[in-house]
């Protein structure tokens, strides 16, 4: 796990400013404490910070080809460099290094831009071919690891993250309005676009090139599988090949020159890795886990369960409300958006945790996306089943009725009947967007001043262009839509925490191959009744404690909502309701009070949306007034 820069200007007798380029790549310092390097060749030049994971005497970069004419910088990880190296070998290249880096530029000598097809790993490389005078960037299927990018009327920049973009001083940090109202709803950007006007992330599974003569090409190389399993396999059958495909991921991503261990939450999916990966090494892993004071968002009597019943060396640390909040500019700045998740800021305390006693952990990210996890695919199955019975069975009319009677219900009744199927309909858009949203579009229209905001584009519209593409029925469409936008999302979240303190991490559950073959697999063995991940449990059922396998899934619930109301309600009155937030422009100050009123005296439950707003005002003064780190949270009276 490493950080990378680069430069590349499109007039070729215009050199590369040296000092600029080690400015971005020591914007990332963090992302790569062991090493740093610079090659800069006329009007290209690429930079890299390194955490020394594989072959760490001699994995430097940038690196290259035997005379020079290939060179790369990458970040990731590549699990099957070696079974690729004999055949490299054959075909007549010289290795100076044991470095998966490498491999990575034999194999584009051989097969150029296809070469990411035979990858499997985790990825984000820039590769310059001095003879084509052609960058490729490139990005793992799954997009585990980022990487950015954008253009100016000189040159095309990119970088592991944004921050180092803004770092090369011809991007300026300019907020890209259009993309509010999708963050507003989702809490992220799905799609190609960033919070910063003019810098956007290549996609997962994609590849861009550009050279003179060719321009500009982007082409896709992997996508999920176009079927669903159509064979009479049992839930056991599936089972057992799952268990079988997790096994190889699991020991596929235990390479490592360095000590690694394991984040373990004491939910299903750490507790199945942890229990593999403990039948795999010799000695006891390692196991990190965090939790809050809160005793009703707390899972770590879970977390040890599990650890003792492998015999991990456990370690855990408890986030106060004050430590939290006290992180929170900072670890914005580090993710370069506002922060979707509160369980990010979590996630940051235990990466620097594990940092003291390891440089690699493996997490269960992604496990909820393929196995059908989340609250809102049985949610979404039942109003579906539901709701087509009900109006098969009642007439048109009184269907009608009983929709508007719902909005005559006591507040609290209102709240949960309007999620269901007596007020929805039966439309992906509003099963599986709307009902979900943070800030639903009929509450936006009373928020944003532009309201053409809300007709420029549609904030759901990658979430149901996957979900219209992908086979199957609602629930192996749900799957897909969220393995290409919200997964995206998590990943970035894992990535960026974990490297702000400088570790990597790796997610078994992410190996193509296993992907492939489990979302294929019909929805109907993920989710049985109100049991999610059914084949899962059954894969690890013989490894994973009966408390684990039968608990309810908590999902870390950071209680951020209970905490603005008391004792940091100073919060939302500086980033939400204080005149420089309002000074914006961007809400109206109106809503704002009410809703921030009505949370705080706990009339409504607006936790989300107030996290959301005190996110972004943070984000604006950290990355478009300028303002330290250090002194946004002084802010706070």
């Amino acid at each position: 796990m490493c950080g990378i820069v680069g430069i590349v200007g499109l007039n070729p007798l215009e050199p590369v400013d040296e000092a600029r380029l080690k400015l971005m790549r020591d914007v990332l310092r963090h992302r790569g404490p062991d090493g740093e390097g610079l090659w800069v060749d006329g009007h290209v030049g690429l930079g890299f910070r390194r955490l020394a994971i594989i072959d760490v005497e001699g994995g430097a970069q940038p690196m290259c080809n035997e005379d020079g004419s290939v060179w790369i910088v990458f970040n990731g990880e590549i699990y099957n460099h070696a079974t690729l190296r004999p055949w490299l070998e054959a075909r007549g290249h010289r290795y100076r290094t044991r470095s998966d880096t490498e491999t990575i530029v034999h194999l584009y000598e051989e097969e150029g831009a296809r070469c990411v097809e035979r990858l499997q790993g985790m990825f984000a490389f820039a590769v310059w071919d001095r003879a084509r005078q052609r960058l490729l960037l490139a990005r793992d299927r799954l997009g585990i690891k980022p990487l950015y990018y954008a253009w100016t009327d000189r040159e095309l920049i990119f970088a592991s993250e944004i921050k180092a973009i803004l770092g090369g001083g011809t991007v300026p940090p300019v907020f890209n309005t259009a993309i509010l109202p999708e963050f507003l709803a989702n809490r992220f950007v799905a799609g190609a676009e960033t919070f910063f006007r003019g810098v956007s992330k290549l996609l997962p599974g994609r590849t861009l090139s550009w050279s003179p003569r060719d321009g500009v090409r982007e082409r896709r190389y992997w996508g999920l599988p176009a079927d669903v399993d159509g064979s009479s396999a049992s839930l056991a059958e599936q089972a057992r090949e799952v268990r079988v495909r997790l096994e190889t991921a699991v020991r596929s991503h235990l390479m490592s020159d360095v000590p690694l261990g394991l984040f373990l939450s004491g939910g299903l999916d750490s507790s199945g890795l942890a229990a593999l990966m403990a039948r795999m090494v010799k000695e006891p892993i390692r196991t990190f886990s965090v939790g809050v004071p809160d005793a009703d968002a707390n899972e770590l009597a879970y977390a040890r369960l599990m650890a003792r019943a492998i015999g991990a060396e456990h370690r855990e640390v408890v986030v106060s409300a004050g430590e939290f909040f006290g992180a929170l500019p900072r670890l914005v700045w580090h993710e370069d958006e506002p922060i979707a998740f509160p369980s990010s800021v979590p996630l940051y305390f235990v990466s620097r945790l594990a940092r003291d006693h390891v440089k690699v952990v493996l997490t269960g990210e992604g496990a909820d996306e393929l196995f059908l996890g989340y609250n809102r695919y049985r949610v979404t199955a039942w109003n579906e089943r539901a709701g087509r019975l009900y109006r098969r069975v009642l007439p048109s009319a009184l269907c009608a009725g009983m929709r508007e009677s719902v909005g005559q219900l006591p507040r609290r009744l209102r709240h949960y009947a309007e999620r269901t199927f007596l007020a929805l309909d039966l439309e992906p858009r509003t099963l599986f967007c709307e009902n979900f949203a943070v800030f639903p579009t009929a509450l936006q229209e009373e928020l944003l001043t532009d309201r053409v905001l809300l007709t420029a584009r549609d904030p759901y519209g990658e979430a149901l262009r996957c979900y219209t593409h992908a086979p199957g029925g609602t629930l192996e469409r749900m799957s897909h839509a969220d393995l290409q936008t919200y997964l995206v999302e998590l990943l970035m979240k894992q990535d960026q925490m974990s490297m702000a303190a400088s570790i990597e991490s790796r997610v078994p559950f992410l190996d193509h191959e296993l992907v492939e073959y489990v979302t294929a697999i019909p929805g109907r063995l993920k989710l049985q009744g109100w049991r999610t991940k059914a084949v899962l449990r059954a894969a690890v059922r013989d490894v994973v404690p009966r408390e684990i396998l039968a608990r309810r899934k908590m999902g870390f619930p950071v209680p951020v909502g209970r905490w603005l109301r008391s004792p940091f309600w100073p919060v939302v009155r500086e980033f939400v309701l204080g005149p420089r937030a309002l000074r914006r422009g961007l809400f109206e100050p109106g809503v704002l009070r009410r809703l921030a009123e009505e949370h705080r005296a706990g009339v409504a439950e607006h936790g989300d949306r107030l996290w959301l707003l005190v996110n972004l005002e943070i984000w604006q003064r950290l990355f478009l007034d300028g303002e330290d780190v250090h002194s946004v949270m002084r802010a706070v009276p």
